[in-house]
C-alpha cells in the first residue's frame, strides 16, 4: 500500500507536465475590440495620407496635364498626323487629368497602403501563416505592376497602330479623352489581374481546394477559359489577344510550380497543437 501511494505520487506530477499543451506564440497578446477599431482607423488614416501626399506632389511635378499626355502618348503616336484627341464633356479637360492623377498616385503609394494592411493583421496570424501571406503580398503587388507595365509599354505600342491601319479613309480618327481613359483603366485592370495567375494558384492550392495533380489537369481547360477572356477584355484585333493569351498561360504554369514550394514552405510545423485565433489577437 505505501509502495502504490508513493509510485501514484511520484507519476502524477509528471503527468500534469506532460499533458500540459505548449505556449501559445499569440497567448497575452489579445486586445479590447474597441482598440481594433481605432488602430483599424489609425491605419486607414496612414494610408489615405500616403495616397494623399503622393497625389499632391504628383499635382507639383510632373502635373496632371503632363500625367494625361504621358498615359495618352502611345495613342497619339499611333494617330494620322496632325490629328489630336477631343474633350466632349464641358469639364472634362481639367476633371479627366485630375482623375489620372488621383488613379497615379494610388498606383505608386500602394505599396504603402497594402504595409498598412498588413500592419493591422500581421498580429493575428501565426508563423507559419505569415511566411505565406506577406511573400504573397509582396508578389502580388510586383506582378500586377509587371502586367500594367507589360499593356503600357508593349500592348499598347502594338495594338493602337494596328487598330488606326484599320480604319477607312473617310473618318476622321479623333478618340475622346474621357473615353480613352476608361479604355486604359479597363486594360490595366485586365492585364494587372492576369499577371496575378500564379497568386490564384498558389493559394487555391495552398486552402486544398484543388491538389498539384488537378492543377496539372486543368491545364487545357484553363488556356481555353484564358482564350476567351482575353479576347473579351482585349481589344478586337490579333495582337492584345495573343499579348494577354500567352503571359496567363506561362503565369499559370508557373503558379503550379510556386504553389508546390508555398505549401511546404508555410506548412504548419508538424506537432504543433497551435489553434487559429478567433478574430483579431
Amino acid at each position: 500500500m505505501v509502495v502504490h501511494l508513493f509510485t501514484v505520487a511520484l507519476v502524477a506530477p509528471l503527468a500534469r507536465v506532460s499533458s500540459t499543451p505548449p505556449p501559445d506564440e499569440l497567448s497575452g497578446t489579445e486586445q479590447p475590440f474597441v482598440s481594433h477599431l481605432i488602430e483599424l482607423r489609425d491605419r486607414l488614416l496612414w494610408a489615405v495620407y500616403g495616397v494623399g501626399a503622393i497625389f499632391a506632389l504628383l499635382c507639383i511635378y510632373p502635373g496632371p496635364s503632363n500625367l494625361y499626355d504621358l498615359l495618352a502618348q502611345p495613342l497619339v503616336a499611333a494617330l494620322p498626323q496632325g490629328s489630336k484627341m477631343i474633350a466632349v464633356g464641358v469639364v472634362s479637360p481639367f476633371l479627366i487629368p485630375i482623375k489620372v492623377t488621383a488613379l497615379a498616385g494610388f498606383g505608386v503609394a500602394l505599396p504603402w497602403v497594402l504595409y498598412q494592411v498588413w500592419a493591422f493583421v500581421a498580429p493575428g496570424l501565426y508563423k507559419h501563416e505569415k511566411r505565406l501571406v506577406m511573400p504573397l503580398v509582396v508578389t502580388s503587388t510586383l506582378l500586377f505592376y509587371t502586367g500594367v507595365a507589360f499593356c503600357y509599354f508593349f500592348v499598347f505600342g502594338q495594338a493602337f497602330p494596328a487598330i488606326q491601319a484599320m480604319a477607312p479613309q473617310s473618318v476622321s480618327v479623333s478618340p475622346d479623352i474621357e473615353a480613352y481613359l476608361d479604355f486604359v483603366i479597363t486594360m490595366f485592370l485586365a492585364f494587372g489581374l492576369a499577371f496575378e495567375v500564379p497568386i490564384a494558384v498558389i493559394i487555391l492550392a495552398r486552402m486544398g481546394v484543388v491538389t498539384i495533380d488537378q492543377l496539372r489537369s486543368f491545364r487545357r481547360y484553363f488556356w481555353v477559359a484564358a482564350a476567351a477572356a482575353a479576347g473579351l477584355v482585349t481589344p478586337p484585333d490579333a495582337v492584345s489577344m495573343i499579348a494577354l493569351l500567352i503571359p496567363m498561360g506561362l503565369l499559370y504554369e508557373l503558379g503550379i510550380v510556386a504553389a508546390q514550394f508555398f505549401i511546404r514552405y508555410s506548412k504548419k510545423p508538424e506537432g504543433d497543437s497551435e489553434e487559429k485565433p478567433v478574430g483579431r489577437t
